[in-house]
């Protein structure tokens, strides 16, 4: 094994591994939240106590989100290959895991953000409604201020877990941090390179957990 000097660690190995990193995290955890956003509030809405509901849609949303999240990721990510291949044209490359990211980021999010609308205490709702209030201006006015220190906590729970899945996705051609540990550091049996990308991974995570815990605090 040669012992690699830290100069090309850091330029050749780290730098180009962080910059696929953080393209892979801050899309994925965009869409995911975009997405599971959206799901999270059609499913309170139409769930039995919401403003609008639906047994039909509810039941339909639930059985999906339980379906996508029971799938361990680097099954999913295999299993929608033509998928991404359809809408990325590659199965490689971390614009091809922007889309398996995605997939498997929204039904997370939208479980989270579920539950954080949920607490919202149904009393605030029915005044909102006794004063004439629309179904727009319960949602934005009323449920997302109430829930949204939840929803930020929650939030950022789930960009930590994005993160996890990047790493997975760099060890089946993705790239990023996680090809870098498995081709440098593992395949290569160099501890050096391996750990210090693990130490990039844990300040990562603390560095996202002191912002959420910033915001959280200023909203609060």
């Amino acid at each position: 094994m040669r012992d690699i000097p830290w100069e090309e660690i850091i330029n050749r190995i780290m730098l180009p591994a962080c910059i696929a990193t953080l393209k892979m995290l801050v899309l994925g955890a965009l869409l995911g939240g975009f997405f599971g956003f959206i799901l999270a509030m059609l499913m309170y809405m139409t769930r039995k106590d919401g403003i609008r509901p639906n047994k039909t849609v509810y039941a339909i949303l639930n059985a999906l989100i339980s379906v996508i999240r029971s799938f361990p990721f680097i099954i999913l990510m295999v299993s929608i290959i033509p998928l991404t291949r359809l809408i990325v044209g590659s199965s490689i490359g971390w614009q091809a895991a922007i889309v398996p990211l995605t997939v498997a980021a929204t039904p997370f999010m939208a479980r989270i953000f579920e539950n954080s609308l949920k607490e919202v205490n149904p009393s605030l709702i029915e005044a909102a409604k006794s004063f004439g209030a629309s179904d727009m201006q319960i949602i934005f006015k009323v449920v997302i201020v109430e829930a949204l220190p939840s929803l930020v906590s929650g939030y950022i729970l789930s960009v930590i877990q994005v993160l996890n899945f990047t790493a997975v996705a760099g060890t089946i051609g993705a790239g990023g941090l996680g090809a870098s540990a498995l081709q440098y550091g593992y395949q290569s049996n160099n501890d050096k390179v391996m750990y210090s990308i693990v130490l990039v991974l844990v300040v990562w995570v603390i560095l996202i957990q002191v912002i959420g815990d910033f915001v959280y605090k200023k909203i609060k």
